[in-house]
């Protein structure tokens, strides 16, 4: 379970709760897989040559793909964050239902996959906790939401985790605890989508004083301190 400061109504009316606690950023910087590399088709190639190759590649696409946000070791355990997203909705997964009676609307899903020591937060609530339905690549709902995340008591103690899936212009957060010590996490993209995340470990016993995103040139955005 997790404490998050911007989860939408009408989901989290359905959401089923899973076990879970808050965690602290931990001093390693988030990791980034690198991202595949990208061929641009020779000046002299037909346009038809383009569109086949267009074609070919939409329909190779991976129906999942899952993008390392952040790891690293805090409290002597290894952390990890990944975001997975599936094109299509996976068998077994079904849509929420809504106050009123209807499925919450999705035709694909974005999960948020959280480790420390080996396991997965809120992994009591099945294979589908921390799993959200999205419209296709480009689904702004996301965007914005920030959470807390550990193994116990809700997140509010131990080792924790802090995601963030923030704004399009977000480059980087940065958590200052109230030691003084201060933690930087760069947002990561999920290759061929704009869902992204930045991701942290809070040691056991810190506590954070305030929450700061940045863009690329380092102006700052957002400035949060409702956090403990």
């Amino acid at each position: 379970m997790a404490l998050s400061s911007a989860r939408k109504a009408a989901m989290a009316a359905v959401a089923v709760a899973a076990l879970g606690g808050v965690s602290f950023f931990g001093a390693s910087a988030s990791e980034a897989a690198p991202g595949p590399a990208v061929h641009a088709a020779p000046a002299s190639a037909p346009d038809s040559a383009v569109a086949k190759r267009s074609v070919s590649a939409h329909r190779q696409a991976p129906q999942v793909v899952t993008r390392v946000i952040g790891k690293g070791r805090v409290d002597g355990h290894r952390w990890s964050v990944a975001l997975e997203f599936h094109r299509t909705l996976p068998k077994g997964y079904t849509l929420p239902t809504l106050p009123d009676g209807a499925s919450a609307p999705g035709t694909s899903l974005l999960c948020q996959r959280m480790y420390i020591g080996g396991v997965r937060i809120d992994h009591q609530g099945g294979p589908w906790s921390d799993c959200q339905p999205v419209n296709g690549t480009n689904d702004p709902g996301p965007a914005g939401e920030m959470g807390l995340w550990g193994l116990h008591d809700k997140g509010l103690d131990g080792t924790r985790l802090m995601v963030a899936n923030p704004e399009p212009d977000v480059a980087y957060g940065v958590i200052t605890l109230v030691d003084g010590h201060q933690v930087k996490a760069a947002t990561v993209t999920v290759p061929g989508t704009t869902y992204r995340a930045w991701a942290a470990p809070i040691p056991d016993g810190q506590t954070i004083t305030a929450v700061d995103q940045y863009d690329s040139r380092h102006h700052q955005l957002t400035h949060d301190t409702n956090w403990r």
